[in-house]
């Protein structure tokens, strides 16, 4: 499978920069395989470093706004009856729901950094209504720092560029905890204006 998806990724190499974005807008591919190996492109001197960067995180804004869509125009009935086919599992997509209700809006950012609905977190997003521009900032400020860490291991990892993901957990992990840590003080800070607003 994975051969197959590398094989995909590599028809868009033609393309260029709007390759990788196109490449990125089909949820299904794994951005954590094209980002290395976008970022090997780049090793190669077939890409700028910048360029790329910007591609991708473009690409990682448009590739959400597809399940965006799919969760604004058809909601949850939709959802239910052909997710399959965007490899939506029903389990994750509660927890992704449950993380929108919790958050609101802000998790159009903080989501992307959150294992389990980081993909998925889209599709509340649009069955919520949520204003696009704002999702669609929201998504690519998240998207900057992740890309640019991607693509930069492929760049240094060179001809081992499919270890960039072991290798991004390190600095990933660190990131997560301090995601985790603003939406626990969001969510005590709710709990606490929700308690004094009871009071009065």
């Amino acid at each position: 499978m994975e051969q197959l998806i590398l094989s995909f990724i590599e028809f868009f190499k033609q393309f260029s920069y709007a390759g990788i974005v196109l490449a990125l807008t089909f949820e299904f591919v794994p951005a954590e395989l094209v980002l290395p190996l976008v970022g090997y492109w780049v090793y190669q001197g077939d890409m700028n470093l910048i360029g790329a960067v910007i591609a991708g995180t473009i690409g990682g804004t448009t590739g959400p706004l597809t399940l965006y869509a799919l969760g604004y125009y058809g909601g949850r009935p939709l959802i239910k009856k052909y997710g399959k086919y965007f490899f939506v599992k029903e389990k994750e997509l509660e927890k992704a729901e449950a993380f929108f209700e919790k958050h609101g809006p802000a998790v159009a950012f903080l989501g992307r950094f959150v294992p389990g609905i980081r993909t998925l977190i889209s599709i509340p997003c649009g069955v919520a209504k949520m204003n696009v521009w704002q999702f669609s900032i929201y998504t690519f400020l998240a998207m900057l720092p992740v890309t640019a860490l991607y693509i930069y291991l492929g760049m240094k990892l060179g001809e081992h560029w499919q270890m960039a993901g072991e290798v991004a957990k390190e600095y990933l992990l660190p990131i997560g905890i301090i995601i985790i840590g603003i939406v626990l003080i969001m969510s005590v800070s709710r709990y606490i204006k929700a308690k004094k607003a009871q009071e009065f």
